[in-house]
């Protein structure tokens, strides 16, 4: 504003208002001098070439992305903080004057009429045509709305039993939902004069895209108003949608497309099978279509019930996947022959289970860092992927700060190991009661021997307030992925093929699926890696918090270092359930 009644004291004026001024000018001599006056006077004006220039600077949000607001809930957020902030005034002086500085009405008021303008908030409310009519006859609202840019905001349908259009959803944060004056369930008798009796939908949306400037509506009111106020669920998206390629979404112009991994903010579930959602942080603040849980749910299964029926459906193959000694110098020996007697989880069960396991969205909240509390990093990946030499140099760049965890056997001890450092070593007895009580996050079998890393050796390390890393077998996300232990999961990502047999050939990485030879990786060796990489991705990669494709050790590891860092001190998204 400052801004703007500078340039008016300067003398230049908005192009629009200059021109006003050199009209008046040459009608001087045609006109009242005392109207002219009032008017040059007017234009002139401090405060209308301020209030021009805000509007100028207004109408081109979404048009000028130097100027486009990054959210439309500041004051939401600033309420946020200032309930963080509440319990530590007294502990710090930085925190008591922040404090009191986010609840100056300045402030405050400058943040509403930034969510104001974002929102689009600024438009003409025109108000409802009152008509009266007699009491037998049926009551008929006029609404009016300004058509801009944006789309109204509103879908419509054909009733089944009526045959009638109707108003079937209001958007969200769009005009219809703004104005206040249209609701779910309202008949649409005219749009700009037309009768839509006997119409489509597809007809009155043709009507609507031809129409410029005001548009009105004539509607039968609904019975009833449905609660339109935004619900504060977030959720992660664990699939990919495209709105353009859903045949079965009531109108592809609102619907709102996403990727795995993107959080939504729900802002209704009123209809059981499409939900309004805005993307988190967007600018925008008009909500679009996704399909609900339970319609997603529908499709999935679907899906595999159509594959099975053709006999694409076909069992999880692990020959590559297996229980082995976690924390043994080569924990990614595949299961071969005689060298396995049993495998304690039986992979393939395990994996026919995930299968029944659909992912569509799990519900989020922000999960903020607690002094001295760290999250356990879990690193998973595809054998001989690299994450143990990933999780090895983490623990040795601060070993007072990052420990992983001393696995139990029942193998008897080897000349030179030291009990408690490379295992812990227990009776077979001890060990089998613990795993039946459910004391082991990991656990199998390998060459007549037990191995497992307990669950109780992860909560001493935390409790001792050090970062456990953990490179599990990627089925023990079932077990890690608690409220308890809040893991921040990784998943380590091999680099395309050539890449992959480029940079180990460089190194002189030795296979670690070869536990009595040391030698390079084979070819076939580098395709199971990628296979198994695909495999975890589609079973468990939507339990990730984030991903390291490990082409390059050095920057994967300067990768590892930078997520260890934030886990521990950024608020990040994680289940809504861990979030107290």
């Amino acid at each position: 504003m400052t801004a703007a009644v500078m340039a008016a004291s300067d003398g230049s004026y908005d192009p629009v208002i200059s021109k006003l001024i050199t009209s008046l000018k040459e009608a001087d001599s045609l006109s009242d001098e005392q109207d002219l006056g009032f008017l040059q006077n007017l234009l002139q004006s401090k405060e209308l070439n301020a209030l021009v220039n805000v509007h100028s600077k207004v109408a081109k949000i979404n048009k000028d992305d130097r100027i486009a607001p990054l959210l439309s809930a500041s004051m939401q957020v600033l309420l946020e903080v200032l309930e963080l902030l509440a319990p530590r005034c007294h502990i710090s002086p930085l925190c008591k004057e922040i404090f009191h500085l986010l609840q100056t009405p300045h402030l405050q008021s400058l943040l509403f009429a930034h969510d104001a303008i974002a929102q689009k908030d600024f438009y003409p409310h025109l108000p409802e045509i009152p008509v009266e009519v007699d009491e037998d006859e049926e009551t008929i609202k006029i609404v009016q709305l300004v058509k801009s840019n944006e789309p109204l905001g509103a879908t419509i349908k054909t009733d089944e039993e009526t045959g009638k259009i109707i108003i079937a959803r209001i958007m969200h944060g769009g005009a219809a939902d703004r104005s206040g004056l249209i609701h779910v369930g309202d008949e649409v008798i005219e749009v700009n004069n037309i009768n839509v009796e006997g119409k489509t939908p597809s007809d009155v949306l043709s009507i609507l895209q031809n129409s410029e400037g005001t548009i009105t509506f004539k509607l039968v009111p609904s019975d009833g108003k449905l609660d339109q106020r935004e619900s504060k669920v977030r959720v992660r998206a664990y699939f990919d949608y495209e709105p353009e390629n859903d045949p079965y979404i009531p109108c592809k112009e609102a619907g709102l497309g996403f990727i795995r991994g993107d959080i939504l903010h729900i802002v209704s579930q009123d209809d059981s099978y499409w939900w309004q959602a805005r993307k988190e942080g967007e600018k925008t603040t008009r909500a679009g279509l996704i399909p609900s849980r339970a319609l997603q749910e529908r499709r999935i299964l679907h899906d595999r019930t159509q594959k099975e029926t053709n006999g694409e459906a076909k069992k999880g193959s692990c020959a590559s996947i297996c229980s082995t000694p976690p924390g043994s110098p080569n924990p990614n020996i595949p299961c071969r022959g005689p060298k396995t007697k049993k495998i304690m989880y039986d992979t393939a069960e395990n994996d026919d289970f995930d299968r029944e396991m659909i992912a569509t969205y799990e519900e989020v909240a922000k999960l903020y860092p607690r002094p001295s509390v760290y999250r356990p990093i879990v690193l998973i990946g595809a054998p001989g992927v690299g994450r143990n030499e990933l999780k090895r140099r983490l623990v040795a760049r601060d070993p007072e700060k990052y420990k992983s965890c001393v696995p139990y056997t029942t193998r008897p001890m080897r000349p030179g190991e030291v009990a408690g450092r490379e295992y812990l070593f227990v009776s077979r007895e001890k060990m089998e009661s613990d795993i039946a009580n459910g004391k082991f996050i990991e656990y199998g079998e390998y060459k007549g021997h037990l191995y497992g890393t307990s669950g109780e050796s992860v909560k001493s390390i935390v409790n001792a307030s050090s970062v456990c890393v953990l490179s599990p077998h990627y089925q023990a996300l079932k077990s890690l992925r608690t409220a308890q232990l809040k893991p921040y999961i990784v998943h380590i990502r091999p680099p395309p093929f050539d890449q992959l047999k480029q940079t180990r050939t460089k190194a002189r990485a030795r296979s670690t699926f070869d536990e009595s030879n040391s030698r390079g990786f084979t070819e076939e060796e580098f395709h199971e890696m990628i296979k198994s990489d695909e495999r975890i991705n589609f079973l468990y990669g939507h339990f990730c918090d984030d991903e390291i494709v490990n082409g390059d050790l050095t920057e994967a590891f300067e990768k590892l270092v930078n997520l260890a860092n934030k886990s521990e001190t950024e608020p990040l998204w994680a289940p809504a359930s861990w979030v107290q």
